[in-house]
């Protein structure tokens, strides 16, 4: 067990200079650091959106392309980016964290355009509400308005009643473990009943039911 912090290129470099040292070859990375903001988009200055960003966007681009050298020799490797549901279909008083989300898609679906050349494949995890403690560990506003504490507070316990019936660790580690493995592996893999229930409907319910669906169910005015 090694430690690393994705905001810091020494910290990359040194945590995956350790690992080749020590193993001799990289054949997997998963990118699972991630931090959360939960409020009015409206809510958070531009340093904290940076800060956000640094973490669950730079990070994985640092760490990846740290170890795309590696893969590159060896002609082969597999990398796993740990996207959400929220990657696919933003929420309301998610803005910024759901912006994160969808710029990881869009990277991971382009390197894996890039990479396959060399025997490299890149494919993301979708997971829907997960029983962690991430709710409880999110950023909360730092220039939070009136106009927002209602909501705010209600999608706060909209949230934590969302993870609490939500999946076990185990079934995103699983399905982790699948897209590692996978002969095959497809660009995504949904993670849960949930996520490949939402995912599914997305693809086939028009726009505006699909809107009205969502508000509903975020108890938002239709």
């Amino acid at each position: 067990m090694l430690t690393c912090e994705v905001t810091d290129d020494a910290s990359v470099t040194k945590l995956v200079d350790e690992v080749k040292t020590k193993a001799g070859r990289i054949d997997l990375l998963v990118n699972n650091a991630g931090a959360g903001l939960l409020g009015g988009a409206e809510e958070f200055s531009i340093t904290a959106a940076k800060t956000l960003f640094d973490i669950n966007v730079f990070g994985v681009l640092r760490v990846t392309n740290a170890v795309l050298p590696i893969m590159r020799r060896q002609g082969s490797g597999r990398i796993i980016n740990m996207s959400s549901l929220l990657g696919l279909i933003p929420a309301p008083y998610s803005a910024l964290y759901s912006s994160t989300k969808h710029a990881i898609e869009g990277y991971s679906e382009s390197l894996d355009h890039e990479l396959r050349a060399f025997g490299i494949r890149v494919v993301l995890i979708e997971p829907a509400h997960t029983r962690t403690a991430f709710g409880e560990n999110q950023a909360k506003p730092d220039r939070p308005l009136d106009a927002y504490n209602q909501a705010r507070t209600d999608m706060i316990e909209h949230m934590r009643k969302s993870i609490e019936a939500g999946d076990a660790p185990e079934v995103v580690a699983e399905t982790v473990v699948k897209a590692a493995t996978d002969a095959s592996p497809k660009r995504r893999y949904a993670a849960g009943k949930m996520a490949r229930k939402v995912s599914l409907l997305r693809r086939l319910v028009p726009e505006v039911p699909f809107d009205k669906s969502l508000r509903k169910q975020m108890g938002l005015p239709v």
